[in-house]
């Protein structure tokens, strides 16, 4: 059943009250919504997140707002298990965070000046030292992807000035470990080689490489996902074209294969 708000509400405060609702209700009376708890939401919240970014990738801006909703719904179902136990509100969790914002942002709510948006990082980081935060990469999620992880390693890094002041530095180093790597397997024999360093040099080099996009604005996990995006396209081509021959790609010469790929390039 609707809201019904004084007509001087926010249409955006009706539409929450709403959803808030609704989630009451659906706590109460569905069978599903009842059993579910704190843990067996998490897999579902990741799983929102991924569609999200899918649809961001894709420029969908109705998917968009259709995902945004999903995410929505899982916030507030999180605060009201939180609540049956009196741990927190939803009401709680909004306050909270925007005490954090209003803090984080002396430029806005303070007397602090800023020049720039690096000003504002590095403001930001200190306050989460003050604010009791034992290391500046404590708030890096142990649980991310390690694509992710090291980009979100490197920009708090670079929120307390710990990094490189020009690009051709970056670079440099990428072509310091990308030499290091090639080193591990430069050996005649191959049973010499060592697997496990080779393994850490190919970090390092991979670590480089997210440096060097950051400092040209590339968001990497953006750029290794359109890759695969691009692939998976150009593959599926090739699939199809394959069983109009009549043909199995395991049965294809790689240059039969060629001339499928070249054709799903053009496309």
């Amino acid at each position: 059943m609707p809201l019904k708000a004084p007509e001087t509400a926010p249409t955006s405060t009706i539409a929450f009250q709403r959803l808030l609702i609704i989630m009451d209700d659906l706590r109460a009376n569905c069978p599903w919504d009842k059993k579910q708890t704190l843990e067996s939401l998490r897999h579902l919240t990741i799983e929102e997140t991924y569609e999200l970014s899918d649809a961001i990738l894709g420029d969908d801006m109705q998917e968009i707002k259709k995902e945004l909703g999903d995410i929505m719904l899982h916030l507030v179902f999180y605060a009201k298990i939180a609540s049956e136990t009196n741990d927190f509100t939803i009401t709680d969790v909004l306050n909270s965070v925007c005490d954090k914002l209003i803090n984080r942002h002396p430029h806005i709510y303070g007397d602090v000046e800023v020049q720039n948006e690096e000003d504002v990082k590095r403001n930001w980081e200190q306050i989460k030292l003050k604010e009791g935060n034992k290391s500046v990469l404590g708030g890096v999620p142990s649980s991310l992807p390690a694509l992710v992880k090291a980009s979100r390693i490197q920009e708090k890094a670079r929120g307390v000035g710990f990094d490189w002041e020009e690009k051709n530095q970056v670079w440099a180093k990428v072509e310091e470990e990308m030499q290091e790597f090639k080193n591990e397997f430069n050996a005649e024999d191959e049973t010499t080689i060592d697997h496990e360093k080779a393994e850490g040099e190919f970090g390092d080099l991979l670590f480089s490489l997210i440096n060097y996009a950051r400092f040209i604005n590339i968001n990497p996990e953006n750029a290794l996902e359109k890759t695969n995006q691009k692939f998976i396209k150009r593959f599926q081509y090739l699939e199809l074209k394959a069983k109009e021959n009549g043909k199995h790609l395991q049965d294809m010469s790689l240059a039969e294969m060629d001339v499928f790929w070249n054709e799903a390039k053009k496309l």
